[in-house]
């Protein structure tokens, strides 16, 4: 054989011979793709973006299989320890929007041009559904035409039935708390009986418990839900204000002694659990009319110390769209901001914790200029292996 030598071209305005570039294929020749180690591959899937990651295990069974191998579910949980490989958002609930669910990519700082659909999210539901609470990557819906609530995995596609515990069946502040081996449904219900007794599910067993009543009245805020921290379940009472916890793991519920700053009209709590703080946030005045609103941070689990305060205008504002019924206001943690909400209002007023800068979130598009109130705001960090 003949020995094969580089073809060239001539570059006319120097007369200078250069080597032809070679013709690409547009796509990678699939027996070398075949051929690419284990190792390899892995690293090539923990790397690709959220999209990709919804419609991979469909496109062969080999991939599947890799996406959810216990050494690929190693890494990809390594190396994603501190923070989630996809982007974060805040997720809207609202009747006119239904039954899409708008997301504010808060990376990004845009809302994205894409919905949750309901029928992506629960394509087995039928009648109304209504978004409850989300955790880690799970929602947590509830279908009352068959008594019973599903929590799914919109990143795997995977959903479970659970039934409620009783039925007729009435419930307030439902949280859902995910688990290092699943999670929790956390509810309370008075039922025909005057006394409220609490209702956990634990998805090991996949089996209600319930406890004795609870011998305190919470907050009447029933878009507050409750705030984990350190393993315990957070709640406020009405005046006089106090803090009330529950234990997951006994089903005992304490009274959480510590002082409350003075002067509280409302208040609400926030947890960032990954780092170990909780913060309060609570409306300043007297007569039941809120004059301004602060952050206190819980020190050493025993001190509240002032954090930050609402600036004058912003605090005027949410005061005025929530028309000084607290009850309204609801707060949870983003990724660093927190976010308070009104119910009757839809913007989001946020506060990013590491800077000690508060900010306001426009409206999503696809809310219409005329719009009533029933906004519930969510925050959503899909997690791909968030098991249902």
């Amino acid at each position: 054989m003949g020995r094969e030598f580089p073809c060239f071209r001539v570059n006319q305005n120097s007369n200078q011979y250069l080597p032809k570039s070679p013709m690409i294929s547009p796509e990678m020749d699939a027996g070398i793709w075949s051929k690419l180690p284990e190792e390899v591959l892995e690293r090539i899937l923990s790397m690709l973006p959220l999209k990709t990651f919804m419609v991979l295990r469909s496109t062969c069974k080999h991939f599947k299989s890799l996406l959810f191998s216990p050494t690929f579910i190693s890494k990809h949980s390594s190396s994603s320890s501190n923070s989630s490989p996809f982007s974060s958002f805040l997720m809207l609930s609202h009747s006119q929007c239904y039954p899409f669910f708008p997301l504010y990519d808060s990376p990004l700082g845009a809302w994205r041009s894409f919905a949750l659909s309901l029928s992506d999210l629960l394509p087995c539901a039928s009648g109304p559904v209504s978004l409850l609470s989300i955790s880690k990557g799970l929602l947590c819906f509830s279908l009352p035409s068959s008594s019973s609530f599903v929590v799914c995995n919109f990143l795997t596609k995977s959903s479970r039935v659970i039934n409620f515990p009783t039925c007729p069946f009435g419930f307030e502040l439902l949280t859902l708390v995910s688990t290092p081996l699943g999670y929790n449904i956390f509810m309370l219900s008075s039922g025909s009986s005057t006394k409220t007794r609490t209702f956990l599910y634990d998805s090991k067993v996949q089996s209600w418990k319930s406890f004795s009543a609870l011998d305190t009245v919470l907050s009447d805020n029933y878009h507050q839900q409750g705030v984990l921290f350190n393993g315990y379940l957070y709640f406020t009472t009405p005046e006089p204000f106090s803090l009330v916890n529950f234990d997951l793991e006994t089903g005992m519920w304490e009274r959480h002694n510590t002082e409350l700053p003075g002067e509280l009209v409302f208040v609400r709590l926030v947890s960032d659990e990954g780092n170990g703080r909780m913060y309060l946030i609570g409306g300043i005045g007297r007569n039941g009319i809120s004059r301004s609103m602060k952050i206190w941070e819980l020190c050493e689990g025993k001190n509240w110390v002032e954090f930050d305060r609402v600036p004058e205008m912003m605090c005027r504002k949410i005061m005025s769209v929530c028309y000084h019924n607290y009850e309204h206001l609801y707060c949870f943690w983003h990724q660093g901001l927190i976010c308070v909400c009104c119910y009757a209002w839809p913007e989001i007023l946020y506060y990013k914790v590491s800077r000690r800068t508060w900010h306001w979130l426009p409206k999503s598009p696809s809310v219409p200029e005329r719009s009533a109130c029933g906004f519930r705001w969510f925050s959503f960090v899909p997690e791909l292996y968030a098991s249902v």
